[in-house]
């Protein structure tokens, strides 16, 4: 049965799923709180479903809120592209685009980016290199990549690099559905600093960890170091230990059906950002400066 759900609606919903918090999503829109809580609710009362749960730490995604996003968020897609269908796909660009990134990159954030640029420019032959950051900074001085998407928060070698942030990701606690500190108001570092760890390491998020744990002066109990996020998220959803990581990786879900929630600390934990970076000394290929262009459009 066909319903009648606004595109402002379902917006007002991905900005309270992406931020937790009615209050963020109406910052991020730019409309009013009541605003947000009345679509939100419409949709939910259109549907005949909760899509959020409502607590003091903020909205959660249901079960039936998480699929309902991933089908939304397809139907955002599948919006653009038919935009995308009315410009000139015929486009004369050619080239080749030497493309690096990172594992989180990869997986997280180019595909839809990718797809969009492959059929903006189907001229365009790209090259795509998954590379440590490290080795990405290096590739980028040498020239063996015209451009990369990274964590640009990780970046160590300024000097030689131009960059650009497109988006920005809030770390957060992850705990099982049933994690005793769901139970408390407010929770710090220093709360959580007994509790088994699982401590994720790709893309030097260890590192990144330490960053801000160190300043407060204590280090996280760290019980399980892996390079793979599907076993954090297991071994979380299961209650072996709580994390923290981004909204960018985050679930609700693990593959195994079991619930994980995610919690805002009191400590002003830095984001995780990601953009583009490029070599300062040498100008951008028109491959690449199309990229660039393609990316910030799709970050807005």
């Amino acid at each position: 049965m066909m319903r009648d759900l606004s595109l402002r609606k379902l917006r007002y919903v991905m900005a309270v799923a992406k931020s937790g918090r009615v209050i963020q999503a109406a910052v991020d829109l730019n409309v009013s709180q009541s605003s947000i809580t009345t679509g939100v609710k419409e949709v939910e009362e259109q549907l005949g479903v909760a899509l959020f749960r409502r607590t003091s730490r903020g909205m959660i995604l249901t079960r039936e809120g998480n699929r309902f996003l991933q089908r939304v968020n397809y139907a955002f897609q599948a919006l653009n592209d038919a935009f995308d269908s009315l410009e000139d796909t015929h486009s004369t660009l050619k080239g080749t685009l030497r493309l690096a990134m990172t594992y989180t990159v990869a997986g997280y954030f180019m595909p839809p980016l990718l797809a969009q640029f492959q059929r903006r420019y189907p001229w365009v032959r790209v090259e795509l290199h998954e590379v440590p950051r490290p080795d990405i900074e290096q590739g980028l001085k040498a020239g063996d990549f015209d451009l990369a998407t990274i964590l640009t928060s990780n970046i160590e070698h300024y000097q030689w690099l131009e960059t650009l942030t497109l988006t920005q990701s809030k770390r957060r606690l992850w705990v099982n559905g049933q994690h005793e500190l769901l139970k408390q108001e407010h929770i710090t570092l220093r709360d959580i600093a007994h509790y088994p760890y699982i401590m994720l390491t790709v893309d030097e998020a260890d590192q990144s960890a330490m960053k801000y744990w160190k300043p407060e002066g204590l280090t996280p109990n760290i019980l399980f170091r892996t390079s793979s996020v599907e076993a954090v998220r297991s071994m979380v959803a299961n209650g072996t230990g709580i994390t923290l990581l981004s909204d960018m990786v985050y679930r609700p879900w693990s593959l195994d059906g079991k619930r994980i929630e995610h919690i805002e600390l009191s400590n002003p934990i830095p984001p995780m950002e990601l953009g583009l970076s490029w070599p300062r000394h040498r100008p951008l290929s028109p491959a690449a400066k199309a990229f660039r262009e393609l990316a910030q459009s799709y970050s807005a």
